[in-house]
């Protein structure tokens, strides 16, 4: 096929600097796999801005489009995993990475990265979350399995403004925990209390007495979305028996911390992966998004844009101007 499509490019000037433009690309120029989708929604994530600035621990080959979600309907399938006209959903794997992304009109994938789009969630739904909302889930999910109950106390979200945080505050609330959001946007409390958080506190409430080995006894759980400092000071200050949960390193990929809060409180820290997590808890989870934990307040915590305008909200994420999730139309 050689019908032309959409789609942002960025491509390398030199070693160090990069351009993103909206152009027309053909679908000759598309990797190969089995599944062909017409993308209707994607969504913006950090990682998707690193992309479009040339970060090698994202995207190594160049031109490239960006964009590690993607939510349409089938336009072909080699292999017989889907039928023309199935709507699907894609997030993680190697998608925007060095595979073009969601944020051109059509993708072209492995059929094995692809799930059904669940019945409950519209694609635009699916997309409101994306990673960022499917990595809050498996950060709650996380919670639950090690026993976090919701009378247990309160949950620290770190980050509570980003993609992540403002969904991991969002389907706490809902599934009846009392979310304390940290954030270092002190303009936002109300934004964040819509979503559901019972308290926000800012950065500083984290860290103050973070120098100690251990700190006061705070959190039941702690859904970590920026790593760093304000990871180890979530660590020090989880009760004992509590879990938490490490998704992102945006403050810092280092953790400078003893082991003191383990060994003496018994807390558990988790990794949390949304790129290979593998298809049977990607499914049950997904289930749970559109079902049991769905959220009232998908509207609240989105903010729409085109491919036209996708450009200035990359460089909002870059300088953190951003709250909650942005979607990405492709039909307008």
């Amino acid at each position: 096929m050689s019908e032309r499509y959409t789609a942002m490019l960025i491509e390398q000037v030199d070693k160090k600097e990069f351009t993103r433009k909206i152009t027309e690309r053909s679908l000759d120029e598309l990797p190969e796999g089995e599944l062909l989708v017409r993308v209707r929604y994607s969504s913006l994530n950090f990682k998707d801005a690193l992309s479009s600035i040339g970060n090698p621990g994202v995207s190594r080959n160049f031109p490239h489009t960006p964009g590690i979600d993607a939510a349409g309907e089938v336009v072909e399938c080699s292999d017989g995993s889907f039928q023309v006209g199935d709507e699907v959903l894609i997030t993680g794997f190697d998608l925007g990475m060095n595979t073009a992304g969601g944020f051109g009109q059509y993708i072209r994938i492995p059929s094995k990265w692809a799930i059904a789009l669940p019945s409950g969630l519209t694609a635009r739904e699916a997309m409101v979350y994306g990673t960022a909302g499917f990595t809050a889930g498996l950060s709650l999910q996380g919670l639950v399995n090690a026993g976090v109950k919701p009378d247990d106390g309160d949950v620290l979200v770190t980050g509570a403004t980003g993609g992540v945080g403002s969904v991991a505050v969002a389907l706490l609330a809902k599934a009846g925990y009392r979310a304390v959001a940290a954030t270092g946007k002190a303009d936002q409390a109300e934004f964040l209390k819509g979503l559901g958080a019972a308290d926000v506190v800012g950065r500083e409430a984290v860290l103050e007495g973070a120098e100690r080995p251990m700190m006061k006894e705070r959190w039941a759980g702690v859904i970590d979305c920026v790593g760093g400092d304000y990871l180890a000071a979530a660590i020090k200050s989880t009760r004992y028996g509590g879990t938490v949960t490490c998704c992102g390193l945006t403050a810092s990929p280092d953790l400078n911390i003893n082991v003191f809060p383990f060994i003496l409180r018994g807390v558990s820290l988790l990794g949390i992966d949304s790129v290979e997590c593998p298809m049977e808890p990607r499914l049950a989870l997904w289930q749970k998004l559109a079902g049991d934990w769905k959220l009232d307040s998908l509207d609240d915590l989105t903010e729409e844009c085109g491919l036209e305008t996708l450009d200035g909200k990359i460089d909002l994420m870059l300088k953190g101007g951003l709250k909650g999730r942005t979607l990405v139309n492709l039909d307008i």
